[in-house]
């Protein structure tokens, strides 16, 4: 990973703003994404717990953490995110389960000891923006995770993306050529197109030997999201009944974990114990 590619990727997000927050809320199927990261969380995290979160952004997992009863060394890429994470805490109950605010970058976590936490979180998917140094990253975070504890982290979704976003990936196509295109298919590398959002896409099989490779374990993986990438008209009248939305929800978590659906949603989620 360049310079270049670094600065792009801290510019993203530092452009993207209080939209990291939002994304999650302002449609139905972004309240299914949280929905479906919240409950994969909450198998891996129990009070007490101490809880690195890489990619913290303005906060939304910290929450969680914080009702969870864990504590937190909040980390992000951004300057930007990171102080927004700030504002969107201060004066709330949850900012006392955050014991530091650090900048981070995902591929050097050196400052950190050896099985220092119970628990590291990247969600938001900082994993996608290690490119060469993925193996390199994700040895790092299984060192300072505890024995037993976990490595929760989601990426973007290679196959799951080209399904959900096919219009605007053929229009890419005609930018950067069929040659460039079928390099960005082959690999997953985004840094082949011209899209703004720069990142490494994976397949559940990816993820699988790159874990093994690192010497993890998989405890579980889910995609984000199945059926709710369909029709979102579909989805705004499930949500307007309750208790059909209550039971969507449920279905649409357990779908999301089916082993064929790992790589139908435009982000995978997964779960690494540390032997």
């Amino acid at each position: 990973m360049t310079r270049s590619d670094r600065e792009r990727m801290r510019n993203f997000y530092d452009n993207l703003g209080e939209r990291e927050w939002s994304r999650l809320e302002e449609s139905p199927r972004g309240r299914v994404a949280y929905e479906v990261h919240r409950q994969f969380l909450e198998r891996f995290v129990k009070s007490g717990d101490q809880v690195l979160e890489i990619g913290a952004g303005p906060g939304r997992f910290t929450f969680d953490l914080a009702r969870l009863g864990a504590t937190a060394d909040v980390t992000d890429f951004s300057p930007v995110q990171l102080d927004l994470h700030r504002q969107r805490l201060d004066g709330t109950a949850a900012e006392a389960a955050v014991t530091s605010r650090a900048l981070l970058d995902i591929c050097d976590t050196s400052r950190y000891g050896d099985a220092t936490f119970d628990v590291v979180l990247a969600y938001g998917g900082p994993l996608s923006y290690a490119f060469e140094q993925t193996e390199d990253a994700v040895v790092g975070l299984l060192r300072i995770t505890k024995p037993g504890g976990y490595v929760v982290a989601s990426v973007m979704s290679w196959l799951g993306s080209w399904r959900h976003f096919l219009p605007s990936a053929l229009e890419d196509a005609k930018v950067v050529g069929d040659d460039a295109f079928d390099l960005m298919l082959t690999t997953g590398d985004l840094r082949h197109s011209q899209t703004t959002h720069v990142c490494q896409m994976f397949r559940a099989r990816d993820l699988l030997e790159l874990v093994a490779k690192c010497g993890g374990e998989i405890a579980a993986m889910s995609s984000s999201n199945w059926a709710s990438l369909s029709d979102p008209v579909v989805l705004e009248e499930l949500e307007a009944d309750p208790d059909r939305w209550s039971r969507f929800l449920r279905h649409e978590v357990a779908a999301c974990a089916e082993p064929g659906a790992l790589d139908g949603g435009t982000h995978i989620l997964f779960a690494t114990r540390r032997p």
